[in-house]
């Protein structure tokens, strides 16, 4: 394969907590990066939240041509549309070639991943090719369809003594290991913050646990926590995944605890799954992103169950809230060079599997030209 030539990347994540959209430019050839341009939120409205919210309970049940969801997609798109337009406000000098668009997940089964999101408007918005549906082709080829970071956590530890692992605490918490083999290993853990996140706004209308006061202020409810770890999920091996409501029922298991108690048992049951999981070796450190890393109480928890040492990953120099969205500009340079997105270590996928699709909605006839020319001299299928 010829040297693949850099290019900048705008990457969109709206991630399983709801809170909203972030972006971030990134430099890179798919295999390493050369520049982290900066990076911004776009929070959504209480209302969208609530909307996007119902669709998460509902989505089993939900067609793709249904009124609330094709709503609640516009809306979503027109966020991400706004974002992409202050982000290259923030960085003139790196003007953006492509944009990666995860969209929004709303369900994540075994054997069935659902992101919404319309690519096609966000190009004609934005006059840029989109790379987006970056799991579909890796859970129909067998695989789990997630986590997709770690390729990504990998080209950001190149220089790290291993083991080293870095963890992901969104709705859902996720790890990246890079053993002393050489090897890359990924599964999800169990929930993040998601079931925090919603004891917390049941019980104070806010719709997080903000510096982690209401777990500080309660204890753990150890023979509930000790019925939550015996969910099936933690017996089985990994590579595996989670949807952000795999757990749900846990709010109903703690139902009877005041809101400091379940607060705090729940911060417990996201740091007790993260510390079982069965690894072939204990990183030395943890390097920890998503926005659990801004939660003292979970990372204090942390700090007790992991045998490695626990650093918020801007003890790298990196930025935590971009991470996410770095990595699927990253993703959307390897797809559009045929590059694998996943690994058998990673999703369970048989074989290396590369993924996501090009949507050039509305772009000027010039920059489609150049995207695909680009495409069809690396083969891309």
């Amino acid at each position: 394969m010829p040297s693949s030539p850099l290019l900048t990347a705008i990457g969109l994540m709206s991630g399983t907590s709801l809170d909203g959209v972030d972006a971030a430019l990134i430099q890179t050839d798919g295999t390493r990066i050369s520049r982290h341009g900066p990076s911004l939120t776009v929070p959504y409205t209480p209302e969208l939240r609530a909307r996007l919210r119902h669709i998460l309970d509902a989505a089993p049940q939900l067609a793709p041509s249904d009124p609330i969801l094709l709503s609640a997609e516009h809306d979503l798109t027109e966020v991400h549309a706004i974002a992409v337009q202050q982000l290259r406000q923030m960085a003139p000098d790196m003007p953006a070639d492509l944009i990666g668009f995860h969209g929004q997940t709303i369900l994540h089964q075994p054997g069935r991943t659902w992101q919404i999101g319309n690519a096609i408007a966000l190009s004609a918005a934005t006059d840029l090719p989109v790379i987006h549906d970056f799991r579909t082709a890796d859970v129909q080829a067998g695989g789990e369809g997630a986590p997709l970071a770690p390729l990504y956590h990998a080209a950001l530890l190149h220089d790290q003594p291993r083991p080293v692992a870095i963890l992901n605490i969104g709705g859902v918490a996720n790890l990246t290991l890079l053993t002393s083999k050489g090897e890359i290993l990924a599964c999800d853990t169990g929930p993040g913050n998601a079931l925090l996140d919603d004891w917390t706004f049941r019980h104070t209308g806010i719709p997080y646990d903000k510096d982690g006061q209401l777990a500080h202020s309660g204890k753990v409810a150890e023979p509930l926590l000790k019925q939550l770890l015996a969910h099936p999920f933690f017996s089985k091996p990994a590579p595996k995944s989670l949807d952000r409501l795999s757990f749900h029922t846990a709010l109903q298991d703690i139902a009877a605890l005041s809101p400091a108690d379940g607060a705090a048992t729940l911060v417990a049951f996201t740091a007790e799954t993260i510390a079982r999981t069965p690894l072939p070796e204990q990183p030395k450190a943890w390097f920890v992103c998503g926005g659990g890393r801004h939660n003292p109480a979970i990372m204090e928890a942390l700090a007790q169950r992991l045998s490695g040492q626990v650093f918020p990953v801007e003890t790298l120099g990196w930025n935590g809230d971009a991470l996410e969205a770095e990595c699927f500009g990253f993703l959307a340079v390897r797809s559009l060079y045929g590059l694998p997105l996943s690994l058998p270590s990673t999703t369970g996928v048989p074989t290396p599997q590369r993924g996501g699709r090009l949507s050039c909605g509305g772009i000027t006839p010039w920059k489609a030209k150049a995207v695909l020319n680009t495409k069809m001299q690396y083969n891309i299928v």
